[in-house]
This record gives structure tokens, sequence and C-alpha cells, in this order.
């Protein structure tokens, strides 16, 4: 029996870099709203800042917007890997030391270098792909790292070992890996509307090929652990995330219907968005079944992160198949409809995801400090700074578009968005700043422990036998 519990024992999990990729996700997701909170205000005093080339409106969204995707998901979506990748392939990852370089990479080479460089001027005008060539190269070689980081630990037994959590993440770091070049570098050196079909196909694999993948691997890791059930259905698993990566490479081009882009090409976008709603009302069937029992609401911080992520991912898809058509699209192109509809995507669904993924490790690291009350506040926050955002912006984008459609003047619509503006920007703003200020607050203080004391009181630490079944082969053989 020794022998048994010796080598089902979960290898070690790097707390270090959990926690040190955990707070640069915090603090960098701090400094993004604050780009995104001043940018909001200068729809409203378009002087302010103004003089000041580096608070100009340009310089700041780009920074707001490669912050909230590098810096915020990309260091939360680490943390996640470091604590999940052992319990999930029963192997440590492949370096401590190789995780610190990446550490020191992602922040210091990437992030810190990518908004000094925006903020002084030097920028790509590419969404989504803002930060310069230079910095693109570092992305390149931190991506190959995490490769290298977390890959080999799942091919150590088999494929068909894998759960599939592990699917995404290794789908998503392959294919972040081949789509980062295409939609950074590529661009540069291909002119044209050529130039902007690789762009577009970026600008959504940069949320299909990076975001949901990995997003989808916590919402899958934090289910079972934390519910302590199976999920539903591991066919009904694995058959959406064969169709999310061969549906979304397709649908990026649907960022230019209407456009000089070949119309088949527009056509065959169109279409993939459609499915591609098919494919995520499979998944979050799949997830919403694998909740049942835990509640609308679940009570746990991390479970309930998740599966508010996992209702937000069902609106903000199905809305995007949705405007994808050519009629809708022709309605809400351009206006604030599309703003909304992106910051459902990355702080509704994937923001949500990232941070129940966090809270999830969080509990787990036995000298990690936990306040249950603001993380409680966090939620809140967010749910209610979330939602008056998003109706807002849906709201002002319908208004919007009537009156290109009536052909008003183009500042009739400037003064009809103005009362949007100041909701979004007095109210909504300052709701997710407190929000993402108490997730900062509920994980640097309160008791050391305190998560950990938390769990074991309630459904305790050992591996789920689902997410980490096969694994570890028992004495004697495989079990």
């Amino acid at each position: 029996m020794a022998d048994i519990a010796e080598t089902r024992a979960v290898p070690r999990v790097d707390t270090t870099l959990v926690h040190a990729h955990g707070i640069a996700a915090l603090v960098t997701l701090l400094l993004s709203v604050t780009f995104g909170i001043i940018v909001a205000f200068q729809l409203l005093y378009p002087d302010l800042g103004a003089g000041t080339p580096w608070l100009s409106w340009g310089r700041l969204r780009y920074s707001h917007t490669q912050g909230i995707m590098l810096g915020w998901l990309g260091n939360a979506f680490l943390a996640f890997l470091y604590h999940a990748v052992p319990i999930l392939s029963g192997r440590p990852v492949t370096s401590p030391r190789l995780g610190r370089w990446l550490f020191a990479l992602w922040n210091f080479a990437v992030m810190l270098p990518g908004w000094v460089l925006v903020l002084a001027g030097v920028s790509q005008p590419l969404e989504w792909a803002e930060f310069p060539l230079v910095v693109d190269a570092v992305v390149v070689v931190s991506l190959l790292m995490a490769a290298v980081q977390f890959l080999p630990p799942f091919f150590t037994r088999g494929l068909e070992y894998l759960y599939v959590s592990s699917w995404y993440i290794i789908g998503g770091l392959v294919f972040t890996l081949l789509a980062y070049p295409m939609g950074n570098i590529v661009p540069e050196f291909v002119p044209g509307a050529s130039g902007a079909a690789f762009s577009g196909l970026w600008i959504h694999d940069a949320v299909g090929l990076f975001v949901t993948p990995l997003a989808l691997a916590i919402i899958y890791f934090v289910i079972p652990a934390a519910t302590r059930r199976p999920i539903y259905s591991h066919f009904l698993s694995m058959l959406g995330f064969w169709l999310l990566f061969f549906l979304y490479p397709l649908n990026g081009t649907h960022h230019y219907v209407f456009s000089v882009i070949p119309m088949s090409a527009q056509l065959a976008a169109i279409t993939a968005s459609a499915l591609l709603g098919v494919d995520v009302i499979i998944v979050v069937a799949n997830l919403l079944l694998s909740l049942r029992g835990a509640g609308v609401i679940p009570r746990d911080p991390g479970l309930r992160f998740v599966a508010t992520g996992t209702y937000f991912y069902l609106i903000v898809s199905l809305q995007g198949s949705m405007q994808a058509q050519m009629s809708i699209n022709q309605a809400v192109h351009f206006t604030d409809w599309v703003v909304g509809h992106s910051h459902l995507a990355m702080l509704g669904f994937a923001s949500f995801a990232a941070a129940g993924g966090l809270v999830h490790a969080w509990q787990r690291i036995p000298w990690a400090r936990y306040n249950a009350r603001a993380i409680n506040h966090a939620y809140w926050l967010l749910v209610a700074g979330l939602l008056l955002m998003v109706v807002d912006l849906t709201i002002a984008g319908l208004v919007q578009g009537r009156l290109w459609s009536d052909g008003a003047p183009w500042i009739e619509s400037v003064r009809a968005s103005r009362v949007f503006w100041v909701i979004r920007a007095h109210g909504s703003s300052w709701l997710l700043a407190g929000g993402f200020i108490s997730l900062l607050v509920g994980l640097t203080t309160g008791p050391r422990g305190g998560g950990l004391t938390a769990v074991e009181d309630s459904v305790g630490v050992a591996p789920v036998e689902q997410i980490a079944p096969k694994l570890v082969p028992v004495a004697g053989g495989a079990s």
C-alpha cells in the first residue's frame, strides 16, 4: 500500500512560480485597467492628456489591449499551468530554471519594454498585435520556452491518458506558437488587403487559439476538482475540442465582411462563425451538466468564477456567431456594440475563467495569504461592472448604427453616445477597477494558508480521479 501511495503522489508543484505569475498577472491587470479607464474618460473629455504624447488616446488603447491579453491573461494562464500540468500529467514541468527565465522574459522583456515603446510611439497598427516587432521576437521565444516547459510531461505515457484540459493546453500552446508570427510579423511584410487578411485571422486566433483553449482548460480542470464529480461527457468534451480547432482558424475574416477581401473567404468565415456557435453550445451544455448540483452561483470561490465565465462564454459566442452574419454585421460594425462584445469576451469569459483558475491554485499554496471576504467582494463587483458595461455599450451600438443607417451626420451619433460613455466611464469602469483591486487584496492579505484550510475543511486537496486517473502506474502495473 505504501508503494501504491508513493507512486500516486502528485509531482511537486512549483508554488513559487504560481505565486510569481499570479502577482504579475494582477499588477499588469491593474495597469491595463488604468489605461482603459483613462481612454474611457478621454471620450468624454478629449483634452484630457492633450499635449502629452504618451497620454494620447491611441497609445493608451494599445497599452490597454496588449496589457489585458499578454500581461493579465498571459501571466494568469502561466500561473495555472504551473499548478495544473504536474497534476494532469503526473510529471513535473521540464525545468524550474527554465521557469524563472520564462517569467523574467515575459514580464521584463515583453510587457515592460512593450508598454514603454508603445507609450513612446513605437508600435504596430495591428489589432491585438500592437507591440513592435522587436518585442514580437521575444514573445515568440517565450512561447517556444513555454512549449518546452509544459508539453513534454504530457507525452511520457501516451495520448490515451490525457484528460480534456491537457488537450486544450497542448492545442493552445502549439497553435499560439504558430499563429502569433502570422498575425504579428507577417502583416508587416505583406502589404494591402492580403496583409489585412493575415491580421484579421490573428484577431480571432488570439481569442480563439490562445485565450479560449487555455480558459477552457481551466474551466474543465476546476469543475471536477471543486465538485469532486467527473465531467458529464468525455465524448462531448473531445467533440468540442476538435470542432474548436477545426473551425476557429477560419473565423477571422468575418472582421472584413463587406471589404475587398474575396467574397468566398468572407462567406467561409461567416459559415465557420455560425458552426462555431453550435460547437460552443455543445461545450457549454457539457460544462453546465457537469456543474449540476453545484448551484447557479456555486459557493466555492474558484468554481463560482469559472461557472460565471462559462455563462459569459455562451452569451458572447452566440453573439459573435450572430454578428458575423451580413445583415447584423452591417448594422453594428464599427459601433460600440463591438466594443461591448470584445469586453464580454476578454473581461467576461476569459478573465472570469483566469480569476477562477488563479483562486483555485492560490487556495492550494500552503504559504499564500488568502482573504475570502475580499475575493467574494471582487466577484460581485466584477459581475456588476461587466454587465453594466456590456449592456450600456450594446445599447449605444444599436443607437449609433441606427443613426448611421438613417444617414444622420456623424456628430449626431457622437452626441447621442455621450450618455452611454458617461455610464461607462463613471459607473462600470470604477466597479470593474474595484473588483480587480479586491481580487488583488484577496490574494495578498489574510492569513497564510487560509485558502488551504478552507479547502481541507470542505472538498479536500487529493487529486480528483478523473483529472489524474491513470497517469501514474500503481505498483504491479498501470491502473
